[in-house]
């Protein structure tokens, strides 16, 4: 009797798909701000006064600003104010830009949705339904005598609460740096306050110098008032010859 035919091997179970990661999109969206960004600016800058804890120091209006920063309608050759926007749905392009810069688009995968308590209070101005904006970078070019070359000076970076530790604050800040090098500037410089370590330790991972030998000096208010009244007992002496 002919022995029976062994069993057919057993079929090979489907492998299940174990990668149940979900991520959600943040589209972003750095533009040149406008006299019309003046409100969200504004809102950004007493937050920030807040987070530095310097709110005695913070006396700008919206119409202070509405009057001094956007007199020059050429951008990075005065003040210039870049805008951070984010989206949970694509941004539309711009339909016109500034001859030197192009908005810059990104696409960023986030663990976790963003909830924004203030959706309401920083609507873009641009009125592209759903975007908001997140932060800001204020600068303006400076010169070095060493290089012979101009620079910038960022006189500002916020980025609001709710979207920090995303990577926003590192593309204004590389916004900025490629702006300086697309014009052939010579450095990007900032200050940093002493307490705040987060921020310190960001800048030395970017590969920033933090020049602990230096000394901001500023006169401002009655002392530069009163500076300058004495100035006129000096005649014709060179302060910086001292």
């Amino acid at each position: 009797m002919a022995a029976a035919a062994p069993p057919p091997p057993p079929t090979a179970a489907a492998e299940l798909n174990m990668d149940l990661t979900t991520t959600y999109p943040l589209f972003t969206r750095i533009r040149l701000a406008t006299k019309p960004d003046v409100p969200v600016i504004h809102k950004m800058i007493h937050q920030m006064a807040v987070f530095e804890r310097l709110t005695h120091e913070c006396s700008a209006t919206e119409a202070s600003l509405s009057a001094t920063l956007f007199t020059n309608n050429n951008p990075f050759e005065s003040f210039t104010v870049f805008l951070i926007e984010v989206s949970t749905t694509p941004i539309p392009p711009t339909p016109t830009h500034h001859p030197k810069f192009t908005p810059i688009y990104k696409t960023l995968n986030l663990d976790l949705p963003v909830s924004d308590p203030e959706l309401s209070s920083f609507v873009s101005s641009t009125m592209d339904d759903g975007v908001v904006v997140a932060g800001f970078v204020l600068f303006f070019p400076n010169y070095s005598t060493f290089l012979a070359k101009p620079g910038f000076y960022i006189e500002d970076l916020f980025v609001r609460e709710c979207y920090r530790r995303k990577g926003l604050g590192k593309m204004l800040l590389s916004a900025v740096a490629k702006q300086a090098v697309a014009m052939g500037y010579g450095r990007v410089e900032w200050v940093v306050l002493d307490w705040n370590v987060n921020a310190i330790k960001f800048y030395e991972q970017m590969g920033a110098n933090v020049m602990q030998e230096w000394r901001v000096c500023r006169l401002t208010g009655d002392a530069l008032q009163g500076y300058a009244a004495s100035s006129d007992m000096w005649g014709g002496f060179s302060l910086w010859t001292m």
